[in-house]
């Protein structure tokens, strides 16, 4: 009995020292903001080749997963059952993921950068004709409506020119040495040999990963099972299936969505004889990867290109994106990603908002499953919460609710 009780005593004090601990820390890093940010960004370049081979790793994985079973079940049904043809489906499995990633890559390079050099040297030369046909179709639209023509034709002028001195002195002698420094690689050497090196490991530990995620998984497990008590390891074991479950979910359904949407954008664009249909397409799609505002984020740059050409094409090209975005909200995004994350619009928005923010474009593509987490841990905690004042965690019983009573905790309604 007594020793018990020094027994509980310790646990008190460790867990007061462990809350006092996370208390300092957490007011250390409010005070030392800017230190800490540092730090962390400094970690963040350093581990920057883990980092990306962790995530080509996980993308790739349902690749390398398929590939490894289909071939080990082809070996072992045509050749021999006896023999161990894992090593042999790990093999062909990592070929394929390596091949299918230089295939991505080098395709959209191919394909994007005679576009982009295409477009930008297109929209240059055409600049002056194309001004000129704007101002043509604006002052046909405002032929009747002289203080509105003259009022916004004084701001129109006045855009056009700074837009046009910009253009001239900044961006023109600029364009030869962005194109360089894309294709020929000649500006930035030592920055350029970094990225190099960086994603050259970043290959390496994607295919250490691929390869030994099942024994990484079975450590992660024993040590789980070594530090924690069998029901927080149980729990944390199920965290982790739901969190694998949400953001394998979303992104990769995510990412098929955006293909999908790249590519009914480049076959009706080009039905609808727009131009610049190859880039636009890519912008459309990479965009779309970003939930509820992607569409507009694409828009914007790819409406522009197009008023450019035609005034009258971008209106159709605006009401495109609309119909496209109803499209892939209401009916083809469900279909692939379902319930993936369980958050109301309202929360997805919410989390967009504050990870993207905070994380930028990368927070904008993490910010929903991230949050799904987050929500329902904090679901849970309150779930517990109700359990050990024996109130019922049903959503319907406080819909309605005025106050519960203390003795009897008998739910009052308005």
């Amino acid at each position: 009995m007594k020793r018990e009780k020094y027994q509980q005593y310790i646990y008190w004090g460790v867990t007061a020292f462990v809350v006092l601990a996370f208390l300092v820390a957490f007011i250390f890093m409010i005070i030392k903001f800017d230190w800490v940010k540092s730090m962390i960004d400094m970690l963040l370049g350093i581990l920057s080749p883990i980092t990306y081979g962790a995530v080509l790793a996980y993308l790739l994985a349902p690749v390398y997963n398929r590939v490894r079973d289909a071939v080990v079940a082809c070996a072992k049904a045509g050749i021999s059952p006896k023999k161990d043809w894992k090593k042999l489906g790990e093999a062909v499995a990592t070929i394929a993921s390596i091949l299918l990633l230089v295939a991505l890559v080098t395709g959209l390079i191919s394909m994007l950068i005679p576009e982009l050099r295409k477009s930008i040297m297109g929209i240059v030369e055409a600049f002056p004709t194309s001004i000129h046909n704007l101002q043509l179709w604006l002052d046909d639209v405002l032929a009747n409506n002289k203080d509105i023509e003259d009022t916004v034709m004084q701001y129109y002028d006045e855009g056009m020119r700074m837009l046009q001195g910009w253009l001239t002195s900044k961006f023109l002698p600029n364009v030869d040495k962005i194109y360089g420094f894309i294709t020929n690689l000649s500006v930035g050497i030592i920055n350029i040999l970094i990225l190099l090196k960086n994603i050259l490991i970043g290959l390496i530990v994607m295919v250490y990963l691929l390869n030994m995620k099942e024994k990484l998984l079975t450590q992660f497990k024993m040590i789980l099972y070594g530090v924690f008590p069998l029901k927080v390891a149980n729990k944390l074991l199920e965290e982790g299936r739901y969190v694998h479950q949400v953001f394998g979910g979303f992104i990769i359904g995510k990412l098929l969505d955006s293909l999908i949407i790249g590519i009914l954008s480049f076959v009706l664009l080009h039905f609808m004889k727009m131009p610049n249909v190859l880039l636009v397409s890519v912008i459309i799609g990479v965009t779309n990867v970003i939930p509820f505002f992607g569409p507009f984020i694409g828009a914007i740059p790819s409406a522009f290109l197009i008023l450019l050409d035609s005034p009258v094409k971008c209106f159709w090209f605006i009401g495109f994106i609309l119909l496209l975005q109803q499209f892939d909200g209401n009916i083809l995004g469900p279909k692939i990603l379902g319930d993936s994350t369980g958050l109301s619009s309202f929360w997805v928005l919410f989390s967009i908002l504050l990870f993207g923010g905070l994380f930028g474009f990368v927070g904008m593509i993490i910010g929903v499953p991230t949050f799904a987490v987050f929500y329902r841990l904090v679901a849970e905690f309150i779930t517990w919460l109700l359990a050990k004042k024996k109130l019922s965690a049903d959503i319907r019983r406080y819909e309605r609710l005025d106050y519960i009573d203390e003795e009897n905790k008998a739910y009052i309604e308005k």
